[in-house]
């Protein structure tokens, strides 16, 4: 899958997803660190994607 199809996915995706994920972030009565789970696979990800690539893609 190319880098485009992917990015357009993950957009897609983020958008349908994004007023279920707020509302469980912000939940009073939730946890302390909801939040920066959603940070934390973020990093994973971006971690993952710059892993692999290959040096000269630069």
């Amino acid at each position: 899958m190319s880098n485009r199809t992917l990015l357009i996915l993950l957009v897609l995706v983020g958008y349908v997803f994004s007023p279920t994920v707020f509302t469980w972030m912000i939940n009073p009565s939730g946890a302390w660190y909801r939040p920066f789970i959603l940070w934390f696979v973020l990093i994973l990800l971006a971690i993952f994607i710059q892993r692999r690539r290959e040096p000269d893609d630069l």
